[in-house]
């Protein structure tokens, strides 16, 4: 029953991971002779905090020579593997790339910080780009919840904004603090929600064992008759094509939310500190997002929308059920913002707590994440927070590592039957992430 989650077509394994194996290989040779010597200049403008770009101060960018040797070597197995996981778990694995990029590559935290948005990004988008054509694992839907989208997305992006603000107050020890806090809460809660789901397997397994004897039983008695009807529950799945499987008017929605608050974003750059200027940009963020939310909300409350990933399981929408989840949004972007993270860490745990399956959850969660991430790529290029050559090798690191995480992770679960897989890879990123 749960094998046939994603159908019975053979996904060709063994070709995408020796693709994958040599192409980090051939960009290394390739980037490594490009970039032998760091940049002439290594002052650029201070951004202060996360995303701050408004720091007068000056600070010296540390940008270690591209070498061949084993700091990149480690750095990029770490960063593949993290990327990988995090993709697959829907939190991005952005708290295992800043370690590795300054510890073990060499990097300044600030330049780790714009390189790891970069990574983020580049292996959600091609996530994204690989889920965009997939289904959901039971229903006759797109694997991502759109609607789930629309009301957290934005409320995501407002709380980054914040967040960034927050960095600036803060002090190290209490950011520190709070990463600590909120991922030991979030990856016991992510561990205990895959074993919950591991035992619901467990019993759904049992069942069709059971239930593939009694046929056999009857097929020696009733024949080719019983044959038929079995046929009939298996038939396969209607295939859709990528046109028909992306809601265009949602994600137009979403785009439109992200170039809005891109172009507020870049606007402050060219504005003086706390000016008038300065805090329109900032204030006009909150009436962009929490309308675009709050338009959603009141379709979930009204009943003209649903979370139709759930299924036949709809949560009833009340107003401080709805309210509740938005401040859960704008939690996870100030969070995200804080600490330079993603922001899924929040969102895929929370989605799998509203009863969407892990699948859902991991896609949906990367998707609204991806939004955010690009902003801030956008951003740190344009105030050149970090060497192009060396950013672009560790992006096409995570980008392969993400499409072999998702072509692996998909065939694991069809071959187990175990979705549950995916929400302890969950609850092990977030671990890592902490430690």
């Amino acid at each position: 029953m749960m094998m046939a989650l994603y159908g019975s077509k053979k996904v060709p394994g063994r070709r995408v991971l020796m693709i994958c194996f040599l192409l980090p290989i051939i960009l290394s040779a390739y980037v490594t002779s490009s970039q032998e010597t760091t940049p002439p200049s290594n002052v650029t403008n201070g951004v202060d905090g996360n995303n701050n770009h408004h720091a007068q101060e000056l600070y010296h960018h540390v940008w270690p020579k591209m070498k061949f040797g084993w700091r990149i070597i480690v750095g990029t197995i770490i960063g593949f593997l993290g990327s990988a996981f995090g993709t697959v778990g829907g939190v991005g694995g952005g708290g295992i790339f800043l370690p590795v990029l300054t510890l073990i590559v060499g990097f300044d935290a600030k330049s780790a910080t714009a390189i790891s948005k970069f990574m983020i990004t580049g292996g959600a988008g091609a996530t994204i780009f690989y889920n965009l054509k997939q289904r959901h694992p039971t229903l006759e839907l797109p694997v991502i919840d759109y609607d789930l989208a629309l009301l957290f997305q934005p409320m995501l992006m407002l709380g980054i904004s914040l967040g960034v603000l927050c960095n600036v107050i803060f002090p190290n020890w209490l950011m520190t603090l709070l990463l600590i806090l909120f991922f030991s809460i979030i990856s016991v809660n992510a561990f205990l929600k895959g074993a919950e789901t591991y035992k619901k397997e467990t019993l759904v397994i049992k069942e069709a064992r059971v239930n593939s004897q009694l046929n056999d039983i009857r097929t020696g008695e009733a024949g080719e008759s019983v044959n038929e009807s079995q046929t009939n529950t298996n038939l396969p799945r209607k295939k859709v094509s990528l046109i028909e499987n992306v809601y265009w008017k949602e994600l137009g929605l979403l785009l439109s939310v992200w170039f809005m608050i891109l172009a507020l974003e870049i606007g402050k750059n060219y504005t003086t500190i706390c000016s008038v200027v300065y805090w329109i940009l900032n204030l006009l963020q909150i009436p962009i997002t929490v309308g675009v939310s709050s338009y959603e909300a009141v379709l979930l409350y009204k009943g003209k929308r649903v979370i139709a990933s759930k299924g036949d399981q709809q949560t009833k929408w009340g107003v401080l059920r709805l309210v509740l989840y938005c401040i859960c949004g704008i939690v996870a972007g100030v969070v995200a913002g804080l600490l330079g993270l993603g922001g899924g860490f929040i969102l895929g745990p929370l989605f799998l707590e509203l009863g969407v399956p892990a699948q859902v959850a991991s896609a949906t969660s990367t998707f609204a994440m991806t939004f955010s991430a690009s902003m801030s790529v956008v951003e740190y290029y344009l105030l050149k927070r970090f060497p192009v050559p060396y950013a672009l090798y560790f992006v096409a690191i995570a980008l392969v590592a993400a499409i072999v995480g998702q072509v692996v992770i998909k065939k694991l679960v069809a071959l187990s039957g175990r979705a549950s897989v995916i929400i302890f890879i969950l609850a092990f990123t977030l671990l890592v992430q902490q430690a």
